[in-house]
């Protein structure tokens, strides 16, 4: 290859992908760095190997909302979810310092090393929704990042709180983090409700809604519909506690 084509190619590799960037070989060969290239550039030290068929530049530091997106384009529904997006969306507060991102996604996944290496982070594949429901309902960027990884809206964010009771998070927990989401759109809420195949966290929803006095509490019961039931909901959680739900 010519030096003036090499150079030209270094300089695009550069200009393509801002610093803190992780990219693959499917980035590097839209802009026409083939895997030999790729090889020749990681020998020269203009490249450095974060892992298989993973790139950085040599001595950066990678952002996270720039892994979040380079994973969001490997994994299938993947997106920022539960008490994180809670976080993010201004709903709660006094995070712990060690808590983890809770990133969710269609199937089951592994996050890379280099990921983790980095980023203390907690991955889901547990659908709490019909699968006819559109995998894009209620995920949406951070007003202040449009082009940043999808993030669970408030309404989608407390249901897949919900599904992690009694498997992450204790009962106390999740009840007082659901006492503090009071400005939920009920039309939202209902609509994800109406799709929600888990009977624990519809029941969860609607009933600590209505114990704690909450403003859309009457739209999760009329949304719910038959799946409340009629009679006392007894679970045993995989945290080994009793959880009892009654109408």
């Amino acid at each position: 290859m010519a030096l003036t084509t090499r150079a030209n190619l270094i300089r695009r590799l550069q200009t393509t992908f801002p610093r803190g960037t992780p990219f693959g070989h499917h980035e590097l060969t839209q802009i026409g760095v083939s895997s030999a290239l790729a090889h020749h550039y990681l020998k020269s030290g203009w490249l450095a190997r974060l892992g298989r068929g993973v790139f950085m530049f040599p001595n950066d530091t990678l952002r996270q909302e720039e892994c979040l997106k380079f994973l969001s384009r490997h994994i299938p529904g993947f997106h920022v979810g539960g008490k994180t997006a809670l976080a993010w969306r201004g709903m709660r507060h006094n995070l712990a310092a060690k808590e983890p991102l809770w990133l969710w996604g269609d199937k089951k996944a592994r996050l890379p090393a280099w990921f983790n290496q980095r980023f203390h982070a907690q991955y889901t594949a547990r659908n709490s929704f019909v699968p006819a429901m559109p995998s894009d309902l209620g995920l949406q960027p951070l007003p202040e990042t449009p082009d940043g990884v999808l993030v669970s809206v408030p309404e989608r964010a407390v249901i897949e709180m919900l599904s992690d009771v009694g498997i992450h998070f204790g009962i106390e927990e999740s009840r007082n983090l659901m006492e503090g989401v009071r400005s939920l759109r009920p039309e939202v809420l209902a609509m994800l409700l109406s799709h929600c195949q888990r009977i624990k966290v519809v029941r969860l929803c609607v009933l600590w809604a209505e114990e704690l006095n909450l403003s859309w509490a009457k739209a999760a019961r009329q949304a719910a519909g038959k799946k409340i039931g009629q009679s006392r909901w007894t679970s045993q959680l995989k945290d080994g506690t009793t959880l009892i739900l009654k109408t």
